[in-house]
């Protein structure tokens, strides 16, 4: 007998469009103005370490990554870096912030297709106003009967999230790149997870796979969702 599914929550970045080749891209063009100083896997580890240390600080986004790009570089040079290195992690940031959103295949006729059955919410991290302008941008926005933009993905977040909107979670989908901020969460609250992988994977997001949970899915994309949610009633 297929269960009933009554509500679909979706992420957004990485899952919708296209993020984290922005920032690989970006820490890609740090490693080179840095690379005087420091090879590239130390490079990669302390402005890891610096994330870290700052999300408590600064939160998930470009904003955030910015800063620890300039602590990184501020630590790795010993304070020698110049105005002019700065000054271009900077304007890095400001392109990134920028950047224009560029959807996966699918997504757009899929999330139209999914809305036709399902209220769908949006349920994403990052800064505020970049998130805004991105979902903004998308043409996906009136699709959603609700958008929140988190600090974090817990599953108290998500709880107070479902528990404001008046949403049961245990009869709630949840769908996205992330198993550590995305399926985790939603299959200890007793929903659905699906997960989408994604090329690029940040460490910080690294979970295992939660293989056997009877409310675990994986999917290749977006485009393959309505044919799963087709299986509940």
């Amino acid at each position: 007998m297929a269960e009933k599914l009554t509500t679909i929550a979706l992420d957004a970045d990485d899952t919708l469009w296209h993020t984290e080749r922005m920032f690989q891209m970006t820490q890609t063009r740090f490693a080179a103005l840095l690379a005087p100083f420091a090879d590239i896997e130390t490079l990669e580890a302390r402005l890891l370490e610096a994330e870290l240390r700052n999300l408590g600080h600064y939160g998930f986004g470009v904003k955030g990554f910015v800063l620890s790009m300039i602590e990184t570089a501020i630590g790795v040079t010993e304070g020698r870096v110049t105005g002019d290195v700065i000054a271009e992690l900077l304007e890095a940031g400001q392109q990134m912030l920028a950047d224009p959103i560029e959807l996966f295949d699918g997504v757009a006729d899929a999330v139209a297709e999914l809305a036709e059955h399902r209220p769908l919410i949006l349920i994403t991290k990052g800064d505020l106003l970049d998130q805004e302008r991105k979902i903004a941008q998308s043409g996906l926005g009136d699709h959603f009967e609700a958008v929140e933009i988190v600090s974090h993905k817990t599953p108290d977040t998500y709880a107070a999230v479902f528990s404001r909107l008046g949403i049961d979670p245990t009869l709630t989908m949840m769908v996205g790149d992330s198993l550590k901020s995305d399926v985790h969460p939603l299959l200890e609250l007793g929903g659905w997870a699906t997960h989408i992988p994604h090329d690029y994977n940040w460490s910080l997001e690294h979970a295992e796979p939660p293989l056997g949970h009877p409310r675990f899915h994986q999917i290749t994309q977006l485009a393959d969702l309505p044919q799963l949610i087709a299986t509940f009633r």
